[in-house]
């Protein structure tokens, strides 16, 4: 497998584990300490929807990355 097939699928990893944690959450209550994970989420998103097909991949797996790390420090943290 190439090295960027091998970097998407752990992107895509890490945006599902995101996914789940955010789909089982109970209540609203910690919405601002998810405000800067769906931040960083919709920032890959948008980078990766680039309707000419240009992005950077280091971007979407930086911004993806860092969304995974602070939903699940955040986890640890309650």
């Amino acid at each position: 497998m190439r090295s960027k097939e091998i970097r998407l699928r752990r992107i895509q990893h890490l945006a599902h584990e995101i996914m789940d944690e955010m789909n089982f959450k109970e209540g609203h209550e910690q919405f601002e300490t998810l405000r800067p994970v769906i931040d960083n989420l919709s920032r890959a998103i948008g980078d990766l929807a680039d309707p000419l097909g240009e992005y950077s991949l280091d971007y979407i797996e930086e911004k993806v990355g860092k969304a995974h790390s602070q939903l699940f420090q955040n986890k640890k943290k309650v």
